[in-house]
């Protein structure tokens, strides 16, 4: 991104804006195209995340971009001319100044629902740590401080946005009795809800876990598929997380390849045909001859997909539980002698 528009005096925030505008008004990008995210903003310009959150927010006041779920934040309409106001957009007319009292009638419209949506649409457009209290005031439209009459604190809103998150997606009645079966359907409902909202998998570790409701109707799933088998309480659960680690394991990395993406510019395989010289080397030193011998049988490189890697590995780490779970030989519990 070119970095000369706006005046020189002018914050940061305000010539990312100006900057942005411009491309807009010249065609670069036009109504629906993808804007630069918060992370790009910060990478490409070296500001905080805040500074790139505030020029995103500018642009979504005045009508220029919007957000869009699981898309990111795109141009709403026609362009503007440089440093000028922006033009009237189809999709989103822009914020002017409230009247007095309109504030105050936009505030009585919360509720923690809207709030938790909006906070939800932010993170699942921008990432997680887009996200804040006034910005998702500035998306509803209301004023900075209203929404603590909702929610106290960020950490708050986040936890009832991971609960909401989580209960989109629940495992149907009347499901097969096959642990198996009910297992792997926990496993890729889980999966598919990462999928939707990436950032859920930065919440919460194995040790320090979310207690929300609606994650909780997940594991209960999970329990209650192994329950019933003979397995001690300690081993049961052993099991319940290792299947939970699998799959928040791997969509770690996809808010962290997002994350990487917009700070880069570079899509995973972009980013691994730049380093292609390096891995070559390596290859040559002679001091790796078994990672030169499997890299060096790829017929057309090696294609890492999330998707099917958390398939490939939950199908290996039920067969290895297989034995223990149906108490077949060789699968020794905990409390055998």
């Amino acid at each position: 991104m070119t970095k000369t528009t706006g005046a020189a005096g002018d914050p940061p925030y305000l010539r990312i804006v100006a900057e942005i505008r411009r491309r807009v008004a010249d065609g670069e990008l036009a109504p629906g195209d993808r804007v630069p995210s918060t992370r790009r903003i910060a990478g490409e310009w070296g500001v905080a995340l805040a500074t790139a959150t505030k020029a995103l927010t500018t642009l979504r006041l005045e009508g220029v971009v919007e957000a869009r779920p699981r898309i990111g934040t795109v141009v709403a309409g026609a362009g503007v001319a440089a440093g000028s106001a922006p033009a009237a957009s189809p999709h989103k007319r822009p914020s002017p100044a409230p009247e007095p009292g309109q504030e105050q009638d936009q505030d009585q419209e919360l509720s923690l629902d809207r709030i938790v949506r909006a906070a939800v649409e932010i993170a699942d457009a921008e990432g997680l740590p887009a996200l804040s209290m006034r910005g998702v005031a500035a998306r509803l439209g209301v004023a900075a401080m209203s929404t603590y009459r909702y929610v106290p604190s960020k950490e708050d809103l986040v936890l009832h946005m991971a609960d909401a998150a989580f209960g989109e997606e629940s495992c149907p009645v009347g499901a097969p009795e096959d642990w198996r079966t009910r297992v792997e359907l926990g496993a890729r409902t889980l999966w598919s809800l990462y999928r939707k909202h990436p950032w859920l998998a930065q919440l919460g570790s194995l040790t320090r876990p979310l207690l929300v409701p609606n994650l909780m109707v997940h594991g209960e799933w999970i329990l209650s598929a192994l329950d019933g088998h003979g397995l001690d309480p300690t081993t049961l659960f052993d099991i319940h997380v290792l299947i939970y680690s699998h799959v928040q394991g791997l969509a770690a990395h996809l808010e962290l390849e997002a994350h990487a993406e917009a700070t880069t510019g570079q899509s995973d395989e972009q980013w691994m045909d730049s380093r292609a010289p390096d891995l070559r080397a390596l290859a040559e030193s002679g001091r790796f001859p078994t990672f030169a011998k499997v890299v060096g049988g790829f017929e057309d490189g090696y294609d890492l997909r999330l998707d099917t890697l958390f398939e490939f590995g939950l199908t290996a780490l039920l067969d290895g539980l297989a034995p223990l779970v149906e108490g077949r030989e060789g699968g020794r519990r905990r409390d055998a002698p």
